[in-house]
């Protein structure tokens, strides 16, 4: 711990500071260890030889980056300094080196004269910051010592021996005998007593040999903790060089009810403030939990002060005192005791030359009526009467509860009633001396931490309720570590229940899933998965139907059942993220609202409606387009209508036919293709299954539910339904000449094809707008959760950006991109698609994505906001004609696209983007990645035939093949095309019903 520190029950090393660290794995309070094991381990520990590093933890040390320390042939022992002001070396140390960097000796609270001779050109003298490191040599050389006497007294086993404790300092002991002013004479004999000389004498012995250099680090900072209440509220308040790893804020790990009422140049540490609770600049709040209104002026530390301490506190007027609660333990018996001093206050001045709360103690007790026989036995010494001895604080009462009262009084801001002094007088008091040793550690830890998890409960609500981009996930990780996850469970369903917003809800039903996630310690499975079992259908059942609040109160009855080991847990986090697609599929389907449908004729039976539609690339900004990031943050994506191979590849027909049912065939790549798929629907629970998306012909099936052409669920029966409306059934034939998974957007340009056409062959006509979120809505339903990117990219023609604003209802906008003249045709030129041979299934990566989002991890919203704005570049950069900027805005995509699905360039693909980088000025994989098709900028046109050559001389490719693409400017059409004479009846094969 430490020697004792006078501001922290826990000692100077593990003082908090007013830090966060926002890419921490875990959330947790820093502590001054914490800083200094960062500073060393990724600072100034880098690059150096093998040894041993020893530092100080009595300080607050800042250092660059780059310390810049020089290890080439680097012998011996070298000590760190940092540069300081002669002011602040007069009560410190700094060292004195020679013209070779070697230090000659180590001066301490020198005068002014020998400060100015260890000065540099700038002013600045070398202070000793309290870091040393030995060389492996010099490590065993003093390791070797500890079991000669009389340094084994600095050992157990020596005390164990019975030798006597010797206590001897790391820089005049140990690092000063290597010193090169010193002599064997003058070290040894000012070493004190015997046993002193004595360690010394072994010590100049064992190490004299090894030279002592000296690391300089320029911009630096150093702060020893002294005990001083200025100097460390200072620290605590004044914001740190730009050097410093850490994140200062004024509130850390803090929930503030108002935090408009903290000044600026005040800091709060693991706090509550609840209510109006005013803090003015210069003064610190640390583990309290306070609740207004209260007014905490300048200069004041305050720490360790539970809720209970507020009533107190009201109407007292607060200034430059240190205020702090403590747990202490007398033997057996745990009890609260208050400390209250001056920020002036020296704890060893004597009595006639000192003040207690920033007075002089001959007008404190003239204020209060105590008497210096209060707080000193007449046999104490006059010198040795002092803050530091002076029985000032009450512990027990015979017949009353002790609080923050029972010192507030020796402020002496009004008449003192007789009875407080006498309350006082009778209390068993303690000074802080005496206090020091029955300081009970334990219990204070366990405060802070309770405290921190009920700050962050706050916090939680806060989040959540605030739709802030704050991640959640490394406090339900220190919650699960530190055994609070019940407790932050139990506020994660009380903020779903209590939302009243299908957004909120969905996100706390994620941090849940997460919360699970982290209690399985990463057992019982992945993550991903199934999440239909039976026993969650009821919950699920009530979010479907629009209850939250009993949705949610059913899934945590549900999910004490399966906490008992990790693959329960993993199963359950499943199923939470399922309630949580179902209340994303609700907030989705407000987009209905700008689906618009009117009627028109009813084309003839038999008579084929059909759409052909061009895929599309998605040139920059995909993932912002993908629920929930879309109307959580708002999204941008610039797309590309494109012919492959000079045709429209993906396509459906629609007619009327006269049986009562729905016929649902697949044709291999061409509306002229073989049969692939057959499937003929006569009953409604046909239908059922039109949600899992492997199932035969689910899109289909969606697509008729989406376009109300059929009523499910419904008591009338299928055929029934369809006789009335209709006079008979459908027969749907869809195709596409791309391969599954191939990244080009042909799963939802195809729910596009296939809902234009049954619309019109329906009788009724949908606009483009009308079609964009309709496929949304489908998608929805299908529960394959996709974006709005793919349907913009192939209906609507040519080049065009999408926007959605970070609001519901979801509204997608489209603004179509005008380039200049001639510039399509260059982007034909220059344009050229490479099959991968590899496929990958974006609803893979949809889900990891969607539960990163959702844990609002700071990279991914951080490339959230990168995808928007690449995307409004690239749209410029199509605007100016300018290939070179736009294969930049490509090169920038792909990287988002890695950091958003990480995973998503096989090894195959990245050999063949290196093998075309020197071709290209960008290139990208199309879609989520992972596979598919692969797009190329190439710098000069027309490579088709270059590139084929090149990728063919590049090993371990495998079956790649090069495609021609060109911008479609025409865009997809619906039409009536009349009747089929050459198959007027079902395309033969079996039928699947």
């Amino acid at each position: 711990m430490g020697r004792d520190f006078s501001f922290d029950d826990c000692g100077r090393a593990f003082t908090c500071l007013p830090a966060e660290e926002p890419g921490a794995a875990a959330e947790a309070l820093v502590c001054n260890l914490d800083s200094l094991l960062g500073t060393m381990t990724h600072r100034l520990c880098v690059g150096s030889p093998p040894g041993v590093w020893v530092c100080s933890t009595d300080m607050l040390l800042t250092v660059p980056s780059t310390p810049g320390i020089n290890w080439d042939g680097f012998q011996g022992v070298r000590v760190i300094e940092v540069p300081g002001s002669p002011a602040y070396a007069r009560n410190h140390g700094v060292y004195l080196t020679n013209e070779q960097g070697l230090v000659h000796d180590i001066i301490y609270k020198g005068t002014e004269a020998q400060i100015q001779q260890c000065a540099g050109p700038d002013g600045t003298v070398p202070l000793v910051c309290g870091i040393v490191f030995f060389s492996s040599d010099a490590a065993e050389q003093l390791l070797a010592t500890h079991v000669i006497p009389p340094l084994d007294a600095c050992t157990y086993m020596g005390l164990d021996s019975g030798a006597p404790p010797i206590q001897l300092s790391l820089f005049f002991d140990i690092v000063l005998c290597m010193a090169g002013g010193m002599t064997e004479e003058g070290f040894v004999k000012s070493g004190g007593d015997v046993s002193v000389r004595s360690a010394r004498s072994v010590l100049w012995t064992a190490l004299r040999g090894f030279p002592l250099s000296v690391a300089c680090i320029p911009n630096a900072s150093y702060d020893y903790m002294t005990s001083s209440a200025s100097d460390h509220i200072r620290s605590l308040t004044r914001l740190p060089s730009s050097a410093s790893h850490l994140h200062f804020c004024k509130t850390a790990h803090s929930h503030v009810d108002q935090p408009c009422l903290l000044e600026d140049g005040s800091s709060v540490t693991n706090c509550l403030l609840e209510g109006a609770v005013q803090l003015a600049a210069g003064s610190v709040i640390q583990h309290c939990h306070l609740q207004g209104p209260l007014v905490i002026g300048p200069g004041c530390l305050l720490s360790g002060l539970d809720v209970g301490s507020s009533a107190a506190l009201r109407g007292c007027p607060l200034r430059d005192v240190v205020l702090q609660g403590h747990h202490v333990r007398l033997r057996d018996l745990p009890c609260r005791v208050f400390t209250l001093t001056g920020r002036l206050d020296d704890w060893q001045s004597p009595v006639e030359k000192a003040t207690y709360l920033n007075m002089p103690w001959a007008e404190f007790f003239q204020r209060t009526g105590v008497r210096e026989g209060d707080l000193w036995d007449a046999e104490t010494p006059r010198r040795s009467r002092c803050l530091l001895s002076a029985r000032l604080f009450p512990v027990l009462h015979a017949r009353e509860a002790l609080g923050l009262q029972d010192v507030l009084w020796l402020l002496g801001l009004a008449m003192v009633p007789s009875e407080q002094l006498a309350r006082w007088r009778t209390a068993w008091r303690m000074s802080w001396q005496e206090l020091l040793p029955c300081l009970d550690t334990e219990a204070e830890l366990g405060a802070r931490q309770a405290l921190f998890f009920l700050q962050g409960q706050h916090k939680v609500r806060r989040v959540l309720l605030g739709r802030q981009d704050s991640s959640l996930l490394p406090l339900a990780r220190s919650a699960v570590h530190e055994g609070y996850h019940k407790a932050m469970l139990d506020t994660l369903d009380e903020v779903a229940s209590m939302a009243g917003d299908a957004g909120i809800a969905a996100r706390a039903l994620a941090c849940i899933a997460d919360v699970l996630g982290c209690m399985a310690q990463g057992e019982g499975g992945l993550r991903s998965g199934p999440a239909a079992n039976r026993e969650w259908a009821s919950a699920f059942g009530r979010l479907e139907s629009g209850d939250i609040a009993g949705g949610v109160q059913e899934l945590a009855a549900e999910r004490q059942k399966w906490m008992s080991r990790p693959a329960l847990l993993v199963r359950a986090a499943r199923h939470y993220e399922g309630a949580e697609q179902i209340l994303v599929r609700q907030a989705v389907m407000s987009s209905c609202q700008f689906i618009t449908v009117e009627q028109v004729e009813l084309p003839p039976l038999g008579h084929w409606v059909q759409a052909v539609c061009p895929a599309r690339l998605d040139l920059s900004g995909g993932w912002s387009d993908t629920p929930p990031i879309t109307y959580e943050h708002g999204g941008a994506v610039v797309d590309v209508a494109v012919l492959v191979d000079g045709c429209r590849p993906v396509g459906a027909r629609v007619r009327r036919i006269a049986q009562p049912e729905l016929r649902l065939v697949t044709l291999s790549g061409t509306p002229q293709g073989k049969v692939v798929a057959d499937l003929v629907c006569g009953e409604l629970e046909h239908l059922e299954d039109y949600c899992q998306p492997h199932a035969p012909g689910a899109l289909l099936k969606a697509a008729f539910i989406c376009t109300q052409i059929v009523q499910f669920p419904s008591q009338r029966p299928l055929q029934e339904q369809l006789m009335e409306n209709f006079g008979g059934g459908f027969e749907v034939h869809t195709w596409s000449k791309l391969p599954h998974g191939s990244g080009l957007g042909t799963s939802s340009i195809l729910a596009g094809a296939v809902m234009a056409s049954l619309y019109r062959a329906a009788g009724k006509a949908a606009s483009t707008e009308s079609l964009i979120h309709a496929v949304l809505h489908l998608e929805q339903r299908l529960t394959t959760g996709g974006g709005w990117q793919d349907q913009v990219g192939g209906l609507i023609p040519g080049i065009k950006i999408g926007r959605s604003k970070a609001q519901l209802p979801l509204r997608v906008e489209v603004e179509q991109i005008s380039v200049p003249d001639g510039f399509t045709q260059t982007l034909n030129d220059h344009l050229l698609l490479v099959y991968t041979g590899k496929t990958r299934l974006a609803r893979n990566l949809l889900q990891d994505v969607v539960r990163n989002w959702y844990a609002r991890l700071p990279s991914i919203v951080q490339n959230a906001d990168a995808l928007v704005s690449n995307a409004e570049e690239c749209a410029q950069a199509l605007r100016q004609g300018d290939l070179m900027l736009l294969g930049r805005c490509l090169e920038c995509y792909w990287q988002q696209k890695k950091c958003m699905a990480p995973g998503c360039e096989p090894l195959a693909v990245g050999r063949m983007m290196d093998a075309l980088r020197p071709h290209a000025h960008g290139q990208c994989l199309a879609g989520a990645g992972g596979g598919g098709f692969l797009y190329i900028l190439t710098k000069a046109p027309r490579q088709k035939e270059a590139l084929q050559q090149i990728l063919a001389n590049t090993e371990g490719l495998g079956n790649f093949s090069i495609h021609s693409i060109e911008v479609d400017t025409g865009g997809f059409s619906v039409e009536v095309v009349g009747c089929d004479t050459k198959d007027s009846a079902h395309p033969g094969g079996d039928r699947a019903v």
